[in-house]
């Protein structure tokens, strides 16, 4: 099984260019087309396409700006080191994306950053270990907002 994962885009080649140049993946141009650009990872491929594919897929009534929707699902690219996170949280920035939030640790013991492409589309960005001398948070889980959260500890 191969994952296949896609972006709508106002600018496909400018979206190409960002993705390109933050994760240094090649072009699937077997796949190009006027309406799709795809980059090709180790077992998936990241696909981007033009405002018309709304309509060939049958979703021209939920065509929208990712910039102001909600976020209702992202990509998480797992990266071999926490330095490999700075780095590429950093390199989003210079190529026109941005840092939402991090890099810092989570409670399950990730070195994590969640940046916003240049359309505003959420991806994250993760290593499965914590950098050296980085301990992971411990959550309260009497916080309101993770009591109501289903399979969460019971308060103590």
């Amino acid at each position: 099984m191969k994952l296949v994962y896609s972006l709508f885009c106002r600018d496909v080649e400018a979206q190409l260019a960002f993705y390109q140049g933050l994760f240094k993946l090649p072009e699937a141009t077997h796949s190009r087309s006027p309406i799709f650009r795809g980059l090709l990872g180790p077992g998936f491929l990241l696909g981007l396409h033009a405002p018309p594919a709304y309509g060939l897929l049958g979703l021209a009534g939920r065509a929208g700006e990712a910039r102001n929707a909600p976020v209702t699902s992202y990509a998480t690219f797992e990266l071999p080191t926490p330095a490999d996170v700075d780095r590429l949280a950093q390199l989003a920035s210079a190529l026109g994306g941005r840092v939402v939030q991090g890099p810092f640790p989570t409670y399950y013991g990730q070195w994590q950053a969640v940046l916003a492409d240049p359309e505003g589309h959420v991806l994250r960005l993760a290593c499965t270990r914590l950098p050296e001398g980085v301990s992971a948070p411990v959550l309260d889980w009497s916080d309101p907002t993770l009591a109501a959260c289903p399979g969460t500890p019971p308060s103590t």
